[in-house]
């Protein structure tokens, strides 16, 4: 008898030491992994950063000219709605400057805070691994990547989108007005910062429709108290919003899409590599592997179905209005709203994988291949194109004889108005000049070869000739019509030589000719090899 209980107390404690081996391992497993999450979230916030020290680029350029004469100037300046963005921009830089990095410092801010509500976004529908991943493919997005270091309102934008979706989740459990008058006031922030934004709006319609479903009732009271405090809101939108409708055709410049452009928002290049590498390997494992119904498995039709919305709606608005018009809307700064919901989409797919050792792999995957993805391309590593560099040559070349610069504004809506010919270095249409300046003296030339631009350029020629002045011009790439026309047409006075193309910005400089260059037809000799085409 005493022999038989001894067995069974050692059998007893041998259970027992093997419980404890086993939650030993599994404690062991589960920092191991959360300790790659935590790597791997930390690496795709850091490669925000590789170039924050870039030069400004020409739109960075304008929220510095919005902010430049202080927080009084900024309300007069503004020409495309309430200039929220802005004021928050003016009072970082009283704190912490006006460098380049110092400009940027709020939209990484927003950005983060951006991260972490998809992340409680996320908590709604998974479990807090997936929560993870979908955070860790939300900033690793090439978009998010972009907009987290740009001067200019497209990160907070999203933190105001985010926002509205939280709010809007968190209405599934709960009738309160209170939440729903959030609701309205949230979505109202997002067009304070951009109204392209507003593409989000009837994706929250639809998940409000989902998450009240089962009691409508309630749903028609919040969704009335959410739209009376949207549109008490949106009040002083109404001017921005018909300036920017009456002007349309002035601010499109951007070419119609292509269906790849769609599919690279939803799945990037090095994106769709990882999707065929790790699914390959889950697929293989999947039968293996025996099927454990887990928290990340308990997602209902309903939750996929606001992930595809929040995704797709404002994504196919975007594309449809940019494909069926002529308003282009479809930059990947604007795509970025749809953005949240497609990691959402992605975390979805990545919670179908039955073992855990895939879910970490493809989070690694992801984030490795975006890293080798900006560390091999020098283009990933800056942040646009940039004047600054152009315009320190023309400065340095300039600036012994005062030599003037004809400059083409890189704004479309420059076009559309006479040129500011005395205040062209205070004018927003060239707000590269309010950064990276000249000291010598600025002819403004429109950015296409118009009428304007004939007109004005006409008119400095004939004087330069007149004067026997050397002078410079300067143009990006879209404006290169215009320098092609200013060199044809000061041929038999003046000699081209092309000082340099700095990223995209061309410098020529236009030199007055001597009476032994130019022969009895007042054709400059070889002046077909100086006129730079």
């Amino acid at each position: 008898m005493e022999s038989s209980s001894t067995v069974s107390e050692v059998q007893l404690a041998k259970v027992r030491r093997n419980q404890l081996e086993a939650k030993s391992v599994w404690h062991i497993h589960n920092r191991l992994s959360y300790g790659l999450y935590a790597l791997s979230f930390a690496i795709s916030i850091s490669l925000w950063f590789i170039a924050i020290r870039s030069p400004l680029w020409l739109d960075e350029t304008g929220t510095y000219w919005m902010i430049k004469d202080g927080f009084s100037q900024i309300w007069s300046r503004q020409y495309f709605g309430p200039p929220v963005y802005f004021y928050i921009v003016w009072l970082a830089a009283k704190v912490i400057g006006t460098s380049e990095i110092a400009l940027r410092i709020p939209s990484v801010l927003a950005m983060l805070g951006a991260a972490y509500l998809l992340y409680l976004i996320a908590r709604e529908f998974f479990d807090r691994e997936i929560a993870v991943i979908a955070t860790i493919v939300f900033c690793i997005h090439p978009i998010v990547r972009y907009a987290s270091i740009d001067a200019r309102p497209y990160a907070f934008a999203t933190l105001a989108t985010n926002a509205a979706i939280l709010t809007t989740l968190r209405m599934r459990n709960n009738s309160s007005n209170w939440l729903a008058a959030l609701l309205g006031l949230t979505s109202a922030c997002i067009l304070y910062f951009h109204y392209l934004y507003a593409a989000i709006l009837p994706a929250l319609v639809i998940c409000l429709f989902i998450v009240k479903a089962d009691d409508l009732k309630a749903m028609w009271r919040q969704l009335g108290v959410a739209t009376a405090v949207f549109g008490v809101a949106c009040l002083p939108l109404i001017p921005g919003l018909h300036y920017m409708f009456s002007t349309s055709g002035s601010h499109v410049y951007e070419p119609a899409p292509q269906l790849m452009d769609l599919f690279w928002t939803l799945a990037p290049d090095w994106t769709l590599v990882v999707w065929l590498g790790v699914g390959f390997v889950a697929l293989l494992g999947a039968a293996a592997w025996p099927k454990k119904r887990g928290p990340q498995e308990h997602v209902n039709q309903w939750s996929v179905l606001e992930c595809v919305a929040l995704a797709f709606v404002p994504l196919l608005i975007l594309y449809g209005v940019s494909v069926a018009t002529s308003i282009h809307m479809f930059p990947p700064r604007h795509r970025l709203v749809a953005v949240p919901g497609i990691a959402l989409c992605w975390a979805f797919v990545v919670s179908r994988f039955r073992m855990p050792a895939m879910r970490l792999l493809f989070c690694a995957a992801l984030v490795a291949a975006a890293s080798y993805q900006i560390f091999s391309s020098p283009s990933d590593r800056d942040h646009g194109y940039t004047w600054k560099y152009a315009l320190a040559a023309a400065e340095k070349n300039a600036s012994p004889d005062n030599a003037p610069v004809l400059i083409c504004s890189d704004f479309p809506e420059s076009d559309s108005i006479a040129m500011p010919l005395d205040s062209a270095k205070e004018s927003r249409y060239f707000a590269q000049l309010s950064y990276y300046k000249l000291s010598v003296p600025v002819v403004p030339l429109p950015r296409s070869l118009n009428a304007e631009a004939i007109r004005v350029g006409s008119q400095f020629l004939q004087q330069a000739t007149q004067k026997h002045e050397r002078f410079l011009a300067v143009a990006f790439e879209h404006s290169s019509p215009t320098l092609d026309w200013l060199a044809a047409q000061s041929a038999s006075a003046f000699s081209v030589r092309e000082l340099g193309v700095y990223d995209r910005v061309k410098v020529l400089e236009f030199t007055p000719r001597t009476d032994s260059s130019t022969n009895h037809t007042g054709i400059s000799r070889g002046a077909s090899a100086n006129i730079v085409q």
